[in-house]
């Protein structure tokens, strides 16, 4: 039963974070005016609103101006349902819980604006970055830690580590490449991915999202005939990997037997 009430509860943050993932590239404000279709601007009513159903009842079109609504607004409020339910059966109702449906939701609304837009905003990491930290100290159990000083430690070398490794392989790219070869909202999403997992599971992020990358990236080179491909979801699919599992990966490829 709570798992489906989480469910309920994540997809009208779904619905929410859909509206972040619209305006933040547009710097359009996420209060002011209220949901409305961006073709015709007729003002969304509320039992049109309703996360999930209300598209599948409209047909995935606007009721006024028949244009047709994105599918990406229902495959975030599903998703983010899955996501609010998953955290509860693995965490239950605990401070952990709140810090990763957090965690996630960024994760999941860099992901879509980065496919979306080939930009990732501010709006996103940095609030995020400064609360991954203050998280850390608030429960240091984020980083495997119980004091304080050692958890709020561990997220500032992730963010120095996540920020620094990035940037240093985009200083060397464009060096290579005569030609910027990482954008500054990827170092950006790193840092603020390094500030939850701390700087061995960042390094996992970093060695382990070029390989999940790849096979798209040479279906775009070789098949679409395109030079770039947005590297955000790629980061984020393996930050939230990292973030459940990356002690048990670490611990797999570097502690001896």
């Amino acid at each position: 039963m709570m798992g489906f009430v989480f469910f309920f509860f994540g997809a009208i943050f779904g619905s929410f974070l859909n509206v972040c993932i619209h305006r933040f590239p547009r710097d359009e404000s996420i209060l002011h005016p209220g949901s409305h279709c961006p073709q015709c601007s007729a003002k969304i009513r509320w039992f049109d609103n309703i996360p999930v159903l209300s598209y599948f009842v409209l047909r995935g079109k606007c009721r006024k101006c028949k244009s047709k609504i994105t599918r990406r607004y229902v495959m975030v409020e599903i998703f983010s349902g899955v996501v609010w339910a998953a955290c509860f059966k693995l965490f239950g109702l605990s401070a952990m819980t709140a810090v990763s449906l957090y965690y996630f939701m960024v994760l999941l609304g860099v992901t879509m604006t980065d496919i979306e837009t080939g930009y990732i905003p501010d709006k996103f990491t940095l609030p995020s970055l400064a609360f991954g930290i203050a998280a850390s100290a608030f429960l240091p159990e984020i980083h495997a830690q119980t004091d304080w000083i050692q958890g709020l430690f561990r997220s500032l070398l992730g963010v120095l580590a996540g920020g620094g490794i990035l940037l240093g392989t985009g200083l060397l790219g464009n060096f290579l490449f005569k030609k910027e070869s990482m954008g500054g909202g990827d170092i950006k999403l790193l840092a603020m991915m390094g500030a939850f997992l701390g700087a061995p599971k960042i390094l996992l992020v970093f060695l382990f999202s070029p390989i999940l990358a790849m096979p798209m990236a040479l279906y775009v080179r070789y098949i679409k005939h395109q030079e770039t491909i947005p590297y955000g979801p790629f980061l984020a699919i393996t930050g939230a990997w990292m973030y459940l599992y990356g002690d048990g990966v670490w611990n797999q490829l570097f502690v001896l037997p």
